[in-house]
């Protein structure tokens, strides 16, 4: 092995040190640096990196840097040494620096860019394969191993009559030649086992490149897996009827962990390392790996009374497959045979008649109306299952929409859960009957009622007959409908998983599917306190997302804005914290003043915005734009027009303004 390849082949060996230091690289763990005192475990494993990183202190460190600290080195030459022998390699040289030149045959070879590249041993594969099958004392060996002809060529096992070690050769070294199973791991790399009985066990089972994991294809399959710890215990395997992979070493088993975190199989696997006390430690850290990335597996000791899984093919044929094909491990291809059923079901061709049975029920329940005629008709005639985001500014209200919305959707005797994080059970009241009162009085803005008006009795008491009389019918209009609506309160102590819950007891209680709205997006409870507020609504708009799809219900999201488009024309950025409002919602509004498309045309002529917008809110009623910005199932870049009336709570579909109408103010 040459420097290089030692450098790298022992950075990549940090998972199997942390462990052997009694580490659990899948959680948190406390920090390295012997100058942190850290109380809370603060340091994570970063397996793209091949680093271990401190987020309190900073410290940021690979396998060199951790022989370092283990053994009070600072001189790279002398952490470098220390390293190659606590891994028991052999490289060319201790020299620190890089050598600028290296004589061929050594193990890699420069690229057309200068750079290293591994060996391919694919040729050298085959002309072992090929002197396998003419050698009589090689085919002896996998017989007597209880290893067929057909299971070696199917993983390319060869024979070397006189193999020398690459890497002994590459180190300057002579080592003299034995006839060696070569056992392919990779393209680049193999393990050369001995088939002299004499060897010195020492030298028995020689590794060529990098370590890598046999038969790793293995956990993509439908079948489930043994995980062994020697190649030829996952040939017996293999020979008998099963599937397995082979660690190649116990110090694998992290290697092992990390693919399985990276590529979680479908299958569960089997494991089954061997019977002495080195290979039942491993097994126990694969078991506790296993249950932290919660995937499953099964334990069968194929090895039975004898060492390995191999010695107990050799001994017991019988008794050894009874194990491979028995209980538990037909458990486990009983689970995997019914993962695999559950995958394929997911086939379209399988849901036919539940899609039949949709569209049967869709007939029953038409698109629930909004109460805004031309609202409904941009919509496709109402409100579905689905998510519905709407924004807008401060105080251009957007609560006062939906509540609107809420009102004219109970009218028609349709549930409507409330969660409101912002606003009083009592004000959301107060609002609706403010707008009863407009409505009551024939839109006569000097005898309805603000919510003010409503919700204080000192004024109240100065009103005369006829204003009391006008509060008491709007008060008893609401009632009417007012069953149909429940409102929620809270104060950030309300998530979507509390939202999950009540409407799963709004159900059971009471039969109905409710529109849900909530008020507002940004002020749910986090999911997660150490998370950005990017982080938790990207979070929060995908559960009300699954929520809306789960219950087959609309669900109703008020959203903030980013305050750089205060002055600006509401478009997709204008959405506060996530780019999951623009992805995952089905339908995203955005309400504004009219005349801010034109206002933003105005650019460059010196408009005083911040003027121009003052003088469209003072506007009574005030002129409001809402566009539809996203449809998943409709038309795009629609806008409707409405008089809003803020001090008493309503809005008033209108007509779209003309061009010549456009220039509101």
């Amino acid at each position: 092995m040459n420097q290089d390849q030692a450098k790298n082949f022992i950075k990549d060996e940090i998972e199997n040190y942390l462990s052997a230091k009694g580490i659990n690289i899948i959680k948190p763990f406390n920090c390295l640096n012997p100058g942190h005192a850290d109380n809370d475990p603060s340091m994570s494993y970063d397996p793209k990196r091949k680093k271990v990183h401190c987020f309190s202190c900073g410290s940021d460190y690979d396998t060199f840097d951790l022989i370092g600290i283990d053994y009070g080195l600072s001189e790279p030459k002398e952490i470098f040494k220390k390293a190659y022998e606590h891994f028991n390699i052999s490289v060319e040289s201790y020299t620190y620096k890089n050598s600028q030149k290296k004589s061929e045959g050594q193990g890699q070879n420069p690229n057309e860019n200068g750079q290293k590249k591994s060996n391919d041993y694919s040729e050298y594969f085959l002309k072992a394969k090929e002197e396998l099958h003419k050698s009589p004392e090689v085919l002896e060996y996998i017989k007597e191993r209880g290893i067929s002809l057909e299971t070696a060529d199917r993983f390319m096992l060869g024979f070397d009559p006189e193999w020398r070690s690459p890497a002994a050769i590459r180190n300057g070294k002579n080592p003299l030649a034995s006839p060696r199973l070569i056992i392919p791991t990779s393209r680049q790399s193999y393990l050369a086992r001995s088939i002299d009985k004499n060897t010195d066990p020492k030298y028995k089972a020689m590794k060529e490149g990098a370590a890598e994991l046999f038969n790793k294809k293995a956990l993509q399959g439908a079948a489930p897996v043994f995980i062994t710890e020697g190649e030829i215990d996952a040939l017996s395997i293999i020979e008998i009827g099963g599937e397995a992979l082979a660690l190649g070493s116990i110090n694998n088993v992290n290697k092992l962990l990390e693919l399985c975190k990276s590529e979680p199989p479908a299958i569960p696997l089997i494991l089954s390392l061997d019977n002495d006390d080195r290979g039942k430690e491993a097994q126990r850290k694969l078991k506790a790996g296993l249950e932290d990335l919660k995937i499953s597996f099964f334990e069968v000791n194929t090895a039975g009374e004898y060492k390995d899984p191999n010695e107990h093919l050799t001994k017991n044929k019988e008794a050894f497959a009874a194990l491979v094909n028995g209980d538990p491990a037909e458990a486990a291809r009983r689970e995997a045979e019914a993962e695999k059923l559950k995958y394929l079901e997911t086939a379209a061709a399988h849901h036919i008649n539940a899609l039949m049975g949709e569209i049967a029920a869709s007939a029953n329940t038409p698109a629930i109306s909004t109460g805004f005629g031309l609202l409904d008709e941009a919509l496709d005639g109402g409100l579905y299952e689905g998510l519905y985001i709407i924004g807008a500014i401060s105080s251009l209200g957007k609560t006062t929409f939906i509540l609107q919305v809420a009102d004219q959707m109970a009218q028609r005797g349709y549930d409507v859960l409330i969660f409101s994080l912002e606003m009083s059970r009592y004000e959301l009241m107060a609002k609706s009957i403010s707008r009863l009162t407009l409505e009551n009085c024939g839109g006569k803005t000097s005898s309805a009622k603000t919510t003010r008006g409503i919700l204080a009795g000192t004024k109240r008491k100065n009103y005369n007959a006829e204003e009391k009389e006008l509060i008491n019918k709007s008060i008893a209009d609401y009632a009417e409908y007012s069953q149909y609506i429940y409102i929620h309160e809270g104060i950030g102590d309300i998530g979507v998983e509390e939202i999950r819950q009540e409407v799963q007891k709004h159900i059971s209680f009471t039969g109905n599917t409710p529109i849900v709205i909530i008020d507002y997006l940004q002020i749910l409870a986090p999911y997660d306190m150490k998370a950005t507020d990017k982080q938790n609504t990207d979070k929060t708009v995908l559960e009300l997302k699954r929520l809306s799809r789960d219950k087959k219900m609309p669900v109703i999201a008020i959203s903030s804005f980013n305050r750089d488009n205060y002055t600006a024309p509401v478009n997709l950025a204008s959405f506060k914290e996530s780019g999951a409002i623009e992805y995952s919602s089905d339908i995203l509004l955005g309400l504004q003043l009219a005349g801010m498309d034109e206002l933003s045309q105005s650019e460059g002529k010196r408009v005083d915005t911040t003027k121009k917008i003052e003088g469209m809110k003072a506007a009574d009623p005030r002129k409001a734009q809402l566009k539809i910005l996203k449809n998943r199932n409709g038309k795009i870049g629609i806008s409707l027009y409405y008089d809003y009336y803020p001090m008493f709570n309503m809005f008033k579909e209108i007509a779209a303004p003309s061009e010549t109408e456009k220039d509101w103010n």
